[in-house]
């Protein structure tokens, strides 16, 4: 536009000569672009309503550029978008609207808000629609904006609610549902009259309110819904709505946010549930969740207040039928239930492909007291899963060498094999404390070590220490150890064996021959002494 154009729009715009609204009006339908825009900016600027009326009346047929330049100048016409919300023309009601919509001009709500509440038809479907529209647009800008940029839609947005808070207020008249479910839209936990509704069920909006948070998937009303587990005094209609919503998107989102570390707020109102019905349904939910949320499922079950037949039901369906992480979770807290359902469960998910599902439950069996439960805790010390193997061993831990060793002579000789042999299984300190054993200097002591290597069928393992005996002081201790060579089927053991035939002590010399007769050896040494050559 030339600059002689331009300064001439601008006066227009300017002037207080009610005549220059007529000359910009004519130009409006000039045959020349650049004069139509410029004219409609001018109009824009001024404050006329007249202008701005015929802006609004042009609306359905304006181009896609003039939207743009009324987009620019949003607020300019809102005098003349309310007079038209609240007037009785149809036509100009829509158009005031679109250009709301087109714009985000939420000065436009507080008009809106009267026409839903007074008109009828398809005038009060229209401020609905609109409204509806704003809101979902400025939840939309709330969430996406930069933190730098808060500061100005957080004005917007306590302009917005403060005129749908008047509109909730007068509920009892206008019965609009819609209202409701934009104030929720809005509103955080902390907004006072959301609180004073929901700790009021004779409030007129009461009802509405519990059903929209009940339902309602839409996602700023639920995230409102599930910020009340993180408030210490959370309504108990909060919680309770919480608990009770069955639509699994809703469970799925709630679960997550009790997936990770509960804060003392979240605890303490989850302890407050004291049914949820959808976990009463078995895999109807539980099946569709994921890895994640079902672990949550089971902290949920066994943190809560549900009954405790409840709770077993999500563990057994979790364990039996749950996706690996869950199994894990599920064999954990299996070991919070007692019982025969619980110890029935335990034994039938004990074969689980995952080993850690098999190493959680494995580590329940013997607090459970179930009969004959110590030949299976036996049979996987030999798991060919190191996790499963470890804990065996630690479920048997108190079957250690140390506890065998202090019992030995009390107990009788079928006891002393049958123990033996399991604690040389389980404790892998087994071997090396009975080395110490027969190196100790207390005479009874290496007696009773040779006894046990004898129980434990060590004598192999202990071969070296044993021959080493067959230098003791003590003539018994030497002849203990000669017979107990007896189990050994090495050279070593052999020659050592031959040497204690010469030994000074009678008995150690018999002890020494009855080894070698019982390893088929003794007569082949009588035949080396009398003929050297062999």
């Amino acid at each position: 536009m030339s600059s002689g154009l331009d300064i001439t729009f601008r006066l227009l715009a300017k002037t207080d000569n009610d005549s220059a609204m007529a000359v910009l009006l004519a130009a409006l339908d000039s045959p020349y672009v650049e004069i139509q825009d410029a004219a409609l900016e001018a109009i824009l600027r001024r404050r006329n309503l007249a202008g701005h009326r015929e802006v609004l009346r042009r609306v359905p047929t304006i181009p896609q550029r003039w939207r743009l330049i009324i987009t620019r100048s949003r607020g300019q016409m809102i005098h003349a978008m309310r007079e038209a919300v609240l007037g009785n023309d149809q036509q100009m009601c829509y158009n005031a609207c679109q250009v709301a919509i087109w714009t985000g001009d939420y000065e436009l709500i507080p008009a809106l808000l009267v026409s839903l509440e007074t008109a009828e038809g398809a005038k009060a479907d229209l401020a609905v629609e609109t409204l509806m529209c704003l809101v979902e647009r400025l939840c939309g800008q709330l969430a996406e904006s930069e933190q730098s940029e808060q500061g100005n839609w957080r004005a917007t947005h306590r302009y917005v609610l403060e005129n749908l808070e008047a509109s909730v207020g007068r509920f009892g008249r206008h019965k609009r549902r819609e209202v409701i479910e934009a104030f929720l839209m809005l509103a955080s936990r902390d907004n006072a009259l959301l609180r004073r509704i929901l700790d009021n069920p004779y409030h007129g909006a009461f009802l509405v309110i519990v059903d929209l948070l009940s339902k309602s998937q839409h996602p700023a009303i639920v995230q409102l819904l599930l910020s009340f587990m993180e408030d210490p005094s959370a309504p108990s209609a909060a919680i309770s709505i919480t608990a009770n919503r069955s639509d699994v998107q809703f469970i799925r989102q709630f679960l997550r946010c009790i997936a990770g570390e509960l804060s003392p707020a979240m605890l303490q109102n989850l302890r407050r549930i004291e049914s949820i019905a959808w976990l009463k349904t078995g895999g109807a939910i539980l099946g569709q969740l994921d890895e994640q949320t079902q672990q949550a499922a089971i902290r949920l079950a066994t943190t809560t207040g549900v009954p405790r037949s409840v709770a077993f039901g999500v563990i057994e369906y979790l364990l039996l039928y749950g996706k690996p992480a869950a199994r894990q979770q599920a064999a954990k807290a299996l070991a919070k239930f007692s019982g025969a359902e619980a110890n029935a469960l335990c034994l039938r998910t004990l074969d689980d492909p995952d080993p850690q599902v098999q190493a959680n439950l494995v580590g329940q069996l013997r607090s459970r007291g179930i009969p004959g439960v110590l030949p299976r805790l036996v049979e996987l010390l030999d798991s060919p899963h190191a996790v499963v193997r470890r804990a065996a061993r630690e479920s048997l831990a108190d079957f250690n060498f140390k506890r065998f060793l202090g019992a030995f002579d009390v107990l009788d000789d079928q006891m002393r094999e049958t123990t033996g042999k399991l604690i040389k299984r389980i404790d892998p300190k087994t071997i090396p404390m009975l080395r110490d054993e027969l190196r100790s200097a207390a005479r009874g002591r290496r007696l009773r070590a040779l006894a046990i290597a004898r129980c434990l069928e060590a004598v192999e393992q202990l071969e070296e220490q044993i021959v080493e005996l067959l230098s003791d002081d003590d003539h018994m201790v030497r002849a203990e150890a000669a017979a107990l060579l007896a189990q050994s089927k090495t050279p070593t053991s052999r020659a050592a064996l031959e040497e204690a035939l010469y030994d000074r002590s009678e008995t150690v010399q018999n002890a020494a021959r009855s080894s070698l007769e019982s390893r088929g050896e003794f007569e082949r040494w009588r035949q080396m002494l009398a003929d050297p050559r062999d």
